[in-house]
């Protein structure tokens, strides 16, 4: 009877034994399957990732989401704080500004913008690239810079958004319509407000009509429209006679920014001092004095 016990004791703890050994095999088991699936998600993340920033492609896009996200952020937190620009920032809006400093103009450039800024109460870094671009562009013309800046000075106070009754726009007073199809080669016609457009446009208008007139007086009244009138209202003297104003700061002299658009007369000397404007006429009257009539009569006819 003592060994039925005994035997029945052993085999529960062999029973127990195997049992532990079980759990514990099988505990093992999962574990390492466990492990094993961690590290194959793991390295299927890992070659995922390393395969997406390895396409120059994908990287830059999650990039590029991954900044306007930040940037959105940022814009709303500035807006709900009451600060519109950063919504509205645009870092390139300056390449569209018509300015440039001062300091980078020669010696004669630079005495006629700042004596035009302070005569017409304008800002000398846009004024500076207008005396620049009419350098630039007299030059090519073979049209004395100076002229070109007297023409705007008269036609529009070098204000690049002034139109008159009949449709003339811009700085030098273009009638657009008669000369859309200058405009063609900036875009169309609202290029007429872009300072420089208008200014290269009313240059090469400027070349046709003292072409054809065959002469810079009469090349003038070609322009303003007053070339079939027996009077242009002032128009070509008071052009002249700023043209001659100009011509004097360029070449050193001093001239009060008050002087009144009237009788201007520049030495010899310092006419000599100055570009060939390529019209020996031009030179001719522009070292003469000329009578200014303040009543100016800007007819404009087609030319």
């Amino acid at each position: 009877m003592k060994g039925k016990p005994v035997t029945a004791i052993r085999l529960l703890r062999s029973t127990g034994t195997a049992c532990s050994v079980f759990l514990s095999d099988v505990g093992h088991g999962l574990l390492e399957v466990s492990h094993n699936g961690l590290a194959f998600v793991g390295l299927v993340v890992l070659t995922v990732v390393v395969f997406m920033t390895g396409q120059t492609s994908v990287r830059l896009d999650i990039e590029a989401y991954a900044l306007g996200w930040l940037q959105q952020r940022h814009e709303a937190q500035a807006e709900h704080s009451g600060n519109l620009l950063v919504a509205m920032a645009e870092p390139d809006a300056v390449s569209r500004a018509t300015a440039t400093d001062p300091r980078d103009l020669n010696r004669q450039q630079a005495a006629v913008a700042q004596w035009l800024a302070r005569r017409y109460k304008v800002a000398p870094e846009p004024i500076s690239r207008l005396v620049q671009e009419a350098w630039s562009v007299g030059l090519r013309a073979q049209i004395d810079p100076t002229l070109i800046l007297a023409i705007m000075a008269v036609e529009s106070s070098f204000n690049p958004f002034a139109q008159s009754a009949v449709g003339a726009q811009g700085l030098m007073q273009v009638m657009t319509r008669l000369h859309d199809d200058k405009y063609e080669v900036f875009g169309g016609n609202h290029a007429a407000f872009d300072p420089l457009t208008n200014l290269r446009v009313g240059v090469q208008v400027l070349k046709e009509c003292i072409t054809r007139a065959g002469s810079l007086e009469g090349g003038l009244r070609y322009y303003v429209g007053a070339a079939n009138l027996t009077d242009d209202g002032g128009y070509a003297a008071k052009v002249l006679g700023e043209q001659a104003h100009l011509r004097m700061v360029a070449a050193g002299k001093v001239v009060a920014v008050t002087v009144p658009r009237g009788v201007a007369t520049l030495p010899a000397r310092a006419a000599a001092a100055l570009p060939d404007a390529g019209d020996p006429q031009a030179r001719a009257e522009m070292a003469t004095p000329v009578g200014v009539n303040e009543q100016v009569t800007l007819l404009r006819h087609p030319v």
